[in-house]
């Protein structure tokens, strides 16, 4: 387990940024603190801007600074970014074709504590149905670091989720990231494992460890950007090995399973399975007994490899 939280990274790749571009910018609705960027606003007085607890007018401000010329990063917890300030972020920050980086820290069951008024399942599915938008979740501090930068680069708005607390390192120091781009983490022939963000990333991997003592190859890839969907890499995959579990820390209906599922089906029908969220809201607990309950553990992802290639 690292030792940094993720939200340090964060915060520390937006002072490397804002030290080389004046344009970058912070915004927050109350969750410096939550979100990690103190340091910035401290380091950076007059581009660190604090809106209360006001999540739509966040959006609105990014947009407003966003129209002036800056890179605004706006943070606050997933549900707040994706369902209060949902219309905000598609009409003042889309529509008008501007440039804001809006960030969704607490994804999915990682909300924990908070409960189920606050864990955004549902976040990917809205934000996939905005046009021409980014969405990407870095999967650890690696791809966090390489991934705010491409999305500091990338001309238009951009919607990532940030587990905000410690995770398993994946990656070494250097590895390079493209947004829209998957990253093949092993290379099995028998079946595809397609996972997305920091706690999947860890169980998918852990779960072609559990294949492989039963002589399964699998082939695991990191789908950190689930829009635009690397397509030729899924299309690859299905036709190399006809079989395909996605996971992610999400609703199926609307997130990765269902985008490799809608892109496959109309181009090369494929043996799926999806590990996420079936139907549920959330709740209160801890994060080890939410991903229990809602089974998203290498169990299950070995169990569902195991159904499809036992078809």
């Amino acid at each position: 387990m690292s030792t940094k939280e993720m939200r340090a990274v964060y915060c520390d790749t937006l002072i490397e940024l804002a030290q080389a571009d004046d344009r970058i910018m912070v915004v927050e609705a109350d969750l410096m603190k939550a979100s990690g960027t103190m340091r910035f606003k401290e380091q950076f007085p007059g581009r660190g801007v604090d809106v209360g607890v006001a999540e739509a007018n966040l959006v609105g401000v990014a947009s407003g600074l966003s129209a002036a010329g800056k890179i605004p990063f706006a943070a606050t917890f997933g549900c707040f970014a994706s369902r209060r300030a949902f219309d905000q972020f598609f009409l003042s920050a889309n529509y008008a074709h501007l440039n804001v980086k809006l960030v969704g820290t607490d994804p999915g069951v990682t909300a924990a504590y908070n409960g189920g008024t606050h864990m955004p399942f549902e976040d990917v599915g809205l934000m996939r149905m905005v046009p021409s938008l980014t969405v990407f979740e870095p999967a650890d501090p690696v791809s966090l670091k390489a991934l705010v930068k491409a999305s500091a680069a990338h001309q238009g708005c951009t919607y990532m989720r940030l587990h905000r607390k410690p995770i398993e390192p994946i990656y070494s120091e250097g590895e390079t990231f493209e947004l829209g781009k998957g990253k093949v983490l092993s290379d099995g022939g028998d079946v595809t494992i397609i996972a997305m963000g920091a706690i999947m990333m860890v169980e998918a991997l852990k779960a072609k460890d559990a294949l492989a003592k039963e002589g399964i190859a699998a082939t695991v890839i990191d789908m950190h950007t689930v829009k635009p969907l690397d397509e030729e890499l899924v299309l690859a995959q299905a036709k190399r090995t006809g079989a395909i579990v996605t996971a992610e820390n999400h609703q199926t209906a609307g997130g990765l399973g269902a985008a490799v599922a809608t892109y496959l089906a109309t181009v090369h029908p494929t043996r799926m399975a999806m590990v996420g969220i079936h139907d549920e809201f959330g709740q209160v607990g801890t994060q080890a007994w939410l991903q229990q309950h809602y089974h998203l553990t290498s169990d299950e992802i070995v169990t569902q490899a195991k159904r499809l290639l036992a078809q």
